[in-house]
């Protein structure tokens, strides 16, 4: 698909993002009825409204395309266009009214992600990308940092919902990198994390067990920011390999190894 026939398609994912964070916005501080997928992973009355909101605008405009959609899962065979859809990612926040969540939507196409967007409906941020044309905030162009060593890096991470059943390697990562770097971060949006990290504001980011809702558009979006993304072990990457290394790509060695210290620790 050529890049003028992708900037068609990025509108409409746009208009469908804002739409849902519109319905983020007007529900803030009334998440709604609250139910539990797990111990403590929570899906709201308005995670639904906001994905009903994406799917209607996608499948109204590309009824031939599939959708995979966290709460909706699997919609359509279509294994050459996919959406990939997260209506809130960082429900636990939104749930507790603290302000760190977004929207993400991304398009793969023959499995390779080729546009993503993310928007943050509390400071009106639209993060997009299209492959090979660069990264986006609010039309402005976007750059990871000049970090080049540890030592001096702002790290996030994120716990996964099953961290009761396995802390295993997350806390440990997240003990010996707290003792290597400036500072490491938990803020709850894999999504926004990885939108940070291509705008400078992380070095690096890590996490386990994750789904490609959570990471398709954010990849792309630290890619095209100048960014490099592979899986913890620095061996490719796949929106399907449930973990993620991101960085600025000056540190994304010295991350990797430390991380690979960590998970060998007693």
């Amino acid at each position: 698909m050529d890049t003028s026939a992708l900037t068609e398609i990025q509108s409409i994912v746009i208009n469908a993002a804002r739409q849902a964070g519109e319905i983020l916005r007007k529900n803030w501080g009334q998440a709604g009825q609250i139910e539990h997928k797990g111990a403590i992973d929570l899906v709201t009355e308005t995670d639904r409204l906001a994905e009903a909101a994406i799917l209607t605008t996608l499948q109204a405009h590309y009824p031939d395309f599939s959708i995979l959609a966290e709460e909706a899962g699997q919609r359509g065979d279509n294994a050459e266009q996919r959406f990939i859809v997260d209506p809130l990612d960082g429900t636990t926040n939104y749930a507790h009214a603290y302000p760190c969540f977004c929207v993400s939507i991304a398009l793969e196409q023959q499995g390779v992600v080729t546009l993503g967007v993310i928007y943050e409906p509390l400071l009106d941020e639209l993060y997009t990308a299209i492959k090979g044309q660069g990264a986006y905030v609010n039309g402005k162009p976007l750059f990871v940092s000049a970090t080049n060593n540890l030592n001096d890096s702002l790290l996030v991470t994120g716990f996964p919902y099953n961290i009761r059943e396995r802390t295993g390697n997350s806390l440990k990562y997240f003990n010996h990198l707290a003792l290597l770097a400036q500072g490491v971060r938990r803020d709850g949006s894999a999504a926004l994390d990885l939108c940070y990290v291509a705008a400078g504001r992380y070095d690096g980011f890590w996490e386990l067990n994750l789904c490609p809702w959570d990471v398709a558009a954010g990849s792309l979006i630290v890619a095209e920011a100048g960014g490099r993304v592979s899986h913890i072990d620095d061996v490719g990457f796949s929106i399907n390999g449930k973990q993620i290394l991101a960085t600025n790509g000056l540190i994304h060695e010295e991350l990797g190894q430390a991380l690979k210290q960590a998970a060998k620790s007693n």
